[in-house]
């Protein structure tokens, strides 16, 4: 099958009606950013979003993306590569009082005055929660192991060194 380009904006109802299904892939440049949060972004974007109705006759969304990008490792400031695989499952809400009536498993989609959203912000912002919160490499990869991440040493004091501040209380106790 050959990637296609997706479109920019989508109404969900229309397509979930049509039971519509598109897979082809997002460019980066229409992902500013998710590109800004990366060092590099290896490749576009594969997507797949299939539109239809649950048995409760709500609107679903459900997609996948992939990709590959480039992050800085926090411990060793040494490049690697990160894999990054979402799956996600919407609704389209109009309002705010349709949300509490989602499902636990729907996100809400927010749409436009016109009912469409935009399928390139939607793939970002999943993009964007996938990112760690902290780069770093896996303990085999990383150069930096960390046992060997010393701060300080420590001086130990030994207790009978120092008398017992509370030695006085116990010789009041003793008189009477």
């Amino acid at each position: 099958m050959q990637k296609v380009k997706l479109p920019v904006e989508i109404d969900p109802f229309k397509t979930a009606k049509r039971k519509l299904d598109y897979e082809g892939f997002l460019e980066i440049k229409r992902l500013p950013r998710f590109s800004d949060a990366t060092l590099k972004v290896n490749s576009d974007v594969d997507v797949w979003l299939r539109f239809g109705t649950d048995p409760q006759g709500l609107v679903v969304v459900q997609g996948k993306a992939l990709t590959e990008v480039e992050l800085e490792c926090q411990r060793c400031s040494e490049t690697f590569s990160f894999a990054i695989n979402v799956e996600f499952t919407y609704s389209p809400v109009c309002d705010e009082s349709q949300v509490e009536e989602l499902p636990e498993d729907y996100e809400p989609l927010q749409l436009n005055e016109d009912n469409y959203f935009l399928v390139a912000e939607l793939i970002e912002d999943e993009l964007l929660l996938a990112l760690p919160i902290i780069p770093k490499h896996s303990l085999e990869d990383c150069k930096v192991q960390q046992n060997e991440q010393v701060f300080g040493e420590i001086d130990v004091v030994e207790e009978e060194s120092k008398p017992n501040p509370f030695a006085v209380l116990q010789s009041l106790k003793k008189k009477d």
